[in-house]
């Protein structure tokens, strides 16, 4: 059977307003017309769904099943309805963000806005080497995240962290030896941060490893290569904060931060960006921290 909504409507209302008069209330009907439209339906199913006295009106043990089945197909029709309403805006953003700060929420952030706006392309960069601020000031991003020093103004902070050095649990190095580091290639605020601290100090360093995946780091790190720079919500199971050791200086807080490139806010960028502020922040990982003996 081939179910006309509009009737199903018509009963889902007469059975929850108790009555034909306060149905055709509800959809704007007269009651003669919510009647027959009981009626049409009635004789589609093959059987009465409703009894019918001059004092009170109740459903029938079919009525009860077929009223189960009709508010399914409704809310059905309604989730149908709502995923691909047209939406007025059109057009694209162009989105840079570091691998560390949206992780494993990205293909959920996309999909969410995807459902909401399917008339708007979107090209999206994830990297920690590329320098996004850059390509915001260049033109070629709309909206960009990215992490640096609590230093400019106006700038609207999404989250506030640290960098610290990080090595592997079973990290060690014997005194004098000149420590190996693993970076992301330049550009890179990590890597910037790290290298600029360490020229200010007497420590004896060389790069041992690089990569631009996150995952490539995080690896390299784990193995015991080297340290690295990260923010403390990154730091890993398996993993320690060496600040204060081998001879390494105390890093500065960091901030991630969401950039607009200028003359940029069309309707899709706006609602975008409106997307990535109201994201919920993670609880950073506790991390441990390596103890003098």
């Amino acid at each position: 059977m081939d179910f006309d909504p509009t009737l199903l409507r018509t009963f889902v209302a007469v059975v929850e307003t108790g009555g034909f008069t306060r149905a055709g209330e509800r959809l704007h009907l007269t009651q003669s017309a919510i009647s027959h439209q009981i009626r049409r339906l009635e004789d589609q199913v093959g059987r009465a769904l409703l009894h019918r006295t001059t004092r009170r009106l109740t459903l029938t043990e079919d009525g009860e099943d077929f009223l189960r089945h009709a508010q399914r197909i409704l809310h059905s029709l309604e989730a149908l309805s709502r995923r691909f309403q047209p939406s007025p805006i059109a057009g694209s953003v162009r989105f840079g963000v570091p691998e560390n700060f949206i992780g494993d929420r990205l293909p959920g952030l996309l999909r969410q806005f995807a459902c909401a706006f399917p008339n708007v392309r979107m090209d999206v960069n994830v990297s920690m080497s590329m320098d996004l601020r850059q390509m915001v000031d260049n033109d070629e991003l709309d909206l960009a995240v990215v992490i640096g020093l609590p230093e400019r103004s106006g700038e609207q902070v999404l989250r506030r962290t640290r960098f610290v050095w990080v090595a592997a649990e079973h990290f060690d190095i014997a005194a004098g030896r000149s420590l190996p580091f693993a970076f992301f290639p330049s550009p890179c605020v990590n890597r910037h941060i790290g290298v600029s601290a360490l020229d200010g100090t007497g420590v004896d360093w060389h790069v041992v490893f690089t990569s631009p995946s996150q995952q490539g780091l995080l690896a390299a790190v784990a193995a015991g290569l080297g340290i690295t720079v990260m923010v403390e919500d990154d730091v890993e199971p398996g993993m320690r904060i060496v600040d204060g050791h081998y001879g390494l200086p105390k890093l500065p807080p960091a901030e991630f931060v969401l950039l607009r490139r200028p003359g940029a806010c069309t309707p899709a960028v706006a609602a975008f960006g409106r997307m990535i502020e109201e994201l919920p922040e993670t609880a950073p990982m506790p991390a441990r921290t390596l103890r003098s003996a």
